[in-house]
């Protein structure tokens, strides 16, 4: 059976839905690291990815969108950087299946008790959150921009782009 469009699941609507202790069979994420390059050393420039709507960013997406990003930045960077996601799919999103094909209107309930199953997560992004950040250098600071434009493009929501630079003392 075929998973439904992400669409269906970008607009909040609702009370989240997040209290996995209750639930049977959610599955996992996929994101596999939330901290990637070098994370000991105090780089002195932050690149934010910066959310401009209110939407649901699912786990697949958020993981696109960090093999991206560090895929560009690693090659530009070597070990210069430090990419940080700085969201936790916590909400879970359910979807009724509905059976379709010869004999389905014997196997389905149709809309009866359309509670649906757990299908994936999802983080709840509202405007001015910082999706990701990488620091580096301040000669790595346009390879930095560039990964995080590359990165934002599998993204369900328009963002934006910020430079943070620690001051001198």
């Amino acid at each position: 059976m075929t998973r439904k469009p992400n669409s269906m699941y970008r607009e909040i609507r609702g009370q989240a839905y997040a209290q996995k202790r209750y639930m049977g069979g959610v599955p996992g994420i996929r994101i596999s690291q939330f901290d990637i390059g070098d994370p000991r050393t105090n780089f002195p420039v932050h690149v934010h990815l910066i959310a401009e709507e209110q939407c649901q960013i699912r786990h697949i997406a958020l993981e696109a969108a960090r093999i991206s990003a560090n895929r560009y930045i690693v090659k530009k960077a070597g070990n210069g950087y430090h990419l940080k996601l700085r969201l936790y799919p916590h909400n879970v999103l359910r979807e009724n299946k509905i059976a379709t094909g010869a004999g389905a209107d014997r196997i389905s309930e149709g809309m009866r008790a359309a509670f649906g199953a757990a299908v994936g997560t999802a983080a709840r992004v509202h405007p001015g959150m910082k999706i990701f950040t990488i620091s580096t250098t301040e000669d790595h600071v346009d390879d930095a921009k560039e990964a995080l434009r590359k990165g934002g493009i599998k993204l369900p929501t328009p963002w934006r782009i910020e430079i943070e630079r620690e001051k001198k003392r």
